[in-house]
């Protein structure tokens, strides 16, 4: 059992050993190549670096020829070893966009994942040929020494010089240090291998500071389509507000007011059926007309465009069934998002107390003494315990959060509410 437990470790031993060998047999040729690759060009682009324009296309001969040799190494480590090294980001998610004839040079050569992989490649060809070089010394010197005895004692070959057959014990103590190079030699394979992939995993994938470079600048992307997309829906429902109140609107305020004129006017004696059959049509139109304007008055007011968010603000609470308290405080006028962010905020929570808070009143607050911040509260003296979860409250701590605000809810059983909200306004 000893035995081949024995066996396993040596056949282990020598396939590891073998391959690291070979990774870095094949490291040497390669960095020895990558070497004498990138010397021309990043000389002849130091010796013109003092003028403006000739640096450019050494300097995207230098990034191609490095990203080649970096994917080369990738394989290579993947190949012997199965070390998967994760990709560097695009360069402008890293230095960020240039114009002009800069952007080459500028967005590429000086990138700091450029000059990472030159120095991995320049590194590993030193650790690579060194290791690789001693190690072959030592295998040879070790095979030499081991196979002493036979060369003194069995062949028939002229005696090592100053090594004679009948002193044993200098021929065993060769052979011990032959075996002492043989081991040296596995060691010295197997520290420059994981010397070489270490330094590998240091300098040919992203850093930190890289990785945190990308997420930030995928934030503010992320943040400016944001902001884009919620300036185009506002946009829209400008649009369809206005599409509604100039077409479809005028067109039923038409028809109503001619269904009562017809209404008015038909003579005595018209059947029964026909004059309920004109009041039904004229309060349908009336009916349309109202629920019309109330859609468009949800899409998007016309008075919070022409006289701004105080004026909105006193047309929702003249509308209110409860009676409704307004203390506005807008020496700036907010952008026109978050106008209409702040406008549909007071309109739910007005809704939702008439339906659901059982109020006597309720005051508005809506302040912008900072030009960075909206703020806005809604107190009503209702019976509380709002739930946060509900339908009304989370569409509204959604669209609070499409510009980056926040809603807190306080509301405890037996009262009173107070909705508090802040828009980020901007600078």
């Amino acid at each position: 059992m000893a035995g081949m437990t024995v066996g396993r470790a040596a056949a282990r031993w020598s396939r590891t050993t073998f391959t690291e060998s070979a990774y870095l047999s094949t490291g040497a040729a390669i960095g020895v190549a990558a070497t004498a690759a990138l010397t021309g060009p990043l000389s002849v682009l130091l010796s013109l670096s003092v003028t403006a324009v000739l640096p450019v296309p050494f300097a995207n001969a230098t990034v191609r020829l490095t990203r080649r040799l970096t994917d080369l190494q990738r394989t290579r480590h993947r190949i012997f070893f199965g070390v998967r090294l994760a990709p560097f980001p695009p360069d402008s998610a890293v230095t960020g966009p240039r114009d002009g004839w800069r952007r080459p040079l500028g967005t590429r050569l000086i990138s700091r994942p450029v000059w990472r992989q030159i120095g991995c490649h320049l590194l590993s060809c030193l650790i690579c040929v060194a290791g690789f070089l001693l190690a072959l010394l030592l295998w040879v010197t070790g095979f030499v020494l081991v196979t002493l005895p036979l060369t003194v004692w069995v062949l028939p070959v002229r005696p090592v010089p100053g090594l004679h057959p009948q002193a044993p014990a200098a021929v065993l103590s060769g052979s011990a240090a032959g075996l002492a190079c043989l081991l040296a030699a596995s060691w010295v394979t197997r520290g420059a291998a994981a010397l070489d992939v270490r330094s590998a995993k240091a300098l040919l994938q992203p850093s930190g500071a890289d990785q945190l470079a990308v997420l930030g600048r995928r934030v503010e992307e992320l943040a400016a389509s944001r902001s884009a997309a919620v300036q185009a829906s506002d946009q829209e429902r400008r649009r369809i507000e206005r599409d509604l109140h100039d077409g479809a609107q005028q067109s039923l305020v038409s028809l109503a007011m001619n269904l009562g004129l017809i209404r008015m006017s038909l003579p005595e004696g018209t059947p029964d059926s026909l004059r309920e059959a004109v009041r039904t049509a004229h309060d349908d139109a009336k009916r349309a007309l109202t629920e019309l304007r109330d859609l468009v008055r949800g899409l998007h007011p016309a008075v919070l465009d022409e006289l701004g968010l105080d004026a909105a603000l006193s047309g929702i609470a003249a509308r209110s069934p409860v009676p409704v308290t307004l203390r506005i405080d807008l020496p700036h006028r907010p952008p026109k998002p978050v106008e209409a962010i702040a406008y549909f905020v007071v309109s739910e929570a007005l809704t939702n107390v008439a339906k659901h808070a059982e109020a006597r009143r309720v005051v508005v607050s809506v302040e912008h003494g900072d030009p960075h911040r909206l703020s806005i509260a809604v107190t009503d003296d209702g019976r509380g315990g709002a739930v946060t979860g509900g339908g009304g409250l989370s569409g509204l701590r959604h669209r609070v959060g499409t510009v980056d605000g926040t809603m807190r809810i306080d509301s405890p059983v037996g009262g009173p509410t107070v909705l508090s909200v802040e828009l980020p306004c901007a600078s």
